[in-house]
């Protein structure tokens, strides 16, 4: 392994962040005597085309500066190396650093993590559909907020969070039960309507909101949150207890950790890493300790 380090960067992301993030991270590590080489997409398949550039010389760590889904759109590529990645999280959410304890707003200290930090082999979420086979980092969302995230997507107008507030406004005018048919670790397939479903190795999606609370991101299973049919009253009741992590003990509200699970539904979309994935059926499953991130080293290590 060469003794350099890796830097790839989505400049793009939150909305510009990236690019600062990205220069402070490059100059604290060649403050700290690291050999440094930067590589700077400006497209999706172009920052998966520098990853495969970034790690041919077999650096000591790969560096991503980004949001989680800068990251996701190079797993399949980070997970076949044995390079460790250094996220610096510059992006909306964040849920990965957040999940893993790593610096956020504070580009110098993530980067640090390149030089100072212990390797932790974490899970990988895979979805596949019609479409094919992807992997993904967080969260994977299907129902009320992935029709949330589609509906924002879509939206032209306004701009920023109003824009989230607006979709939020007008898939709970057209909420209806989704029909999800569900089969966890290979069960027989039952008829197990509901509001949402949320499956993932991470506890939060969309910068925080812990749908699945208590998930643990190296222990091999996905934890699987069902949320029963709800009005829209009720589904606005329940949200302040879902920000709060404390919705997983009411009676609507089914949580089960597995390491698959088959979800159909007319309708369905299916979200994660705040990119839509696919449409109408997907099974869910996970590679345990597929990805190994550099995370900080706890106080008690030696």
């Amino acid at each position: 392994m060469a003794e350099h380090i890796a830097v790839l960067a989505n400049p793009f992301s939150g909305k510009g962040r990236g690019g600062r993030a990205a220069e402070t991270a490059v100059r604290h590590l060649r403050e700290r005597g690291a050999d440094v080489r930067t590589f700077a997409g400006g497209s999706a398949a172009d920052t998966a085309r520098l990853a495969v550039v970034a790690l041919a010389d077999d650096p000591r760590a790969l560096v991503v500066v980004g949001g989680d889904g800068t990251l996701s759109g190079v797993l399949d590529i980070v997970c076949a190396a044995t390079v460790p990645v250094v996220m610096v999280a510059a992006g909306t959410g964040n849920d990965l650093a957040r999940a893993l304890g790593l610096p956020r707003g504070d580009a110098e200290g993530a980067a640090e993590l390149a030089l100072t930090g212990v390797p932790r082999a974490i899970d990988v979420g895979v979805i596949r559909t019609a479409a094919g086979r992807r992997k993904f980092l967080t969260i994977a969302a299907l129902g009320f907020d992935a029709k949330v995230s589609d509906r924002t997507n879509r939206l032209r107008w306004p701009h920023g969070a109003p824009r989230y507030y607006l979709a939020l406004l007008i898939e709970l005018l057209r909420l209806r039960p989704m029909e999800f048919t569900l089969s966890i670790d290979e069960e027989p397939a039952t008829s197990s309507p509901g509001t949402l479903i949320a499956a993932g190795s991470t506890s939060s999606y969309g910068g925080g909101m812990p749908i699945c609370a208590g998930a643990v991101p190296d222990d091999g299973l996905l934890d699987i949150v069902h949320v029963a049919p709800l009005g829209r009253f009720r589904l606005l009741r329940l949200f302040p207890l879902l920000l709060r992590g404390a919705h997983l003990g009411r009676g609507e509200v089914v949580h089960r950790r597995a390491r698959s699970v088959t979800v159909s539904a007319p309708g369905l979309v299916v979200y994660a890493d705040g990119e839509r994935i696919g449409e109408d059926e997907c099974t869910i499953s996970v590679l345990p300790g597929a990805l190994t991130m550099m995370v900080p080293k706890e106080e008690d290590d030696d």
